[in-house]
């Protein structure tokens, strides 16, 4: 993590890259245990934590509540679905389908996140030319 204004949509940016390979880990993880009787499929859910933490700032711009974001309170973590129906017999909630197109939009994301680090990188290259 780098301590200065330039960088903190990059830093943010990095926590989400973080937390998107951290969701595919989980949705590789409930693949594989796509067969596992009694399996609660895993999940990480950075989206709903970034929003909490924007909307905890009196800040107005977008630039102000970024660059005051307790970036420690952005650590995604894996949680267990318990809530996720099990239709199956033997208990486990994995829809091999879902985890799929899950897996393909996280893939998504996770490029575009980099692709937006990328770009931040190119811009303050930009600026120090």
């Amino acid at each position: 993590m780098i301590n200065t204004n330039a960088f903190d949509y990059i830093n943010v940016l990095d926590k989400g890259a973080d937390a998107a390979w951290l969701r595919n880990q989980a949705i590789a993880d409930n693949i594989a245990n796509v067969s596992t009787p009694g399996y609660k499929r895993k999940e990480v859910d950075f989206a709903s934590l970034f929003q909490k933490e924007m909307e905890k700032n009196r800040y107005t711009s977008i630039d102000d509540r970024v660059s005051h974001l307790d970036l420690d309170r952005l650590n995604a973590s894996v949680y267990t679905d318990y809530a996720g129906f099990a239709y199956r017999l033997d208990g486990n909630n994995v829809d091999i389908e879902n985890e799929n197109a899950y897996m393909a939009e996280n893939q998504l994301k996770y490029q575009g996140i980099i692709d937006c680090i990328d770009q931040e990188f190119q811009n303050l290259q930009r600026v120090m030319q």
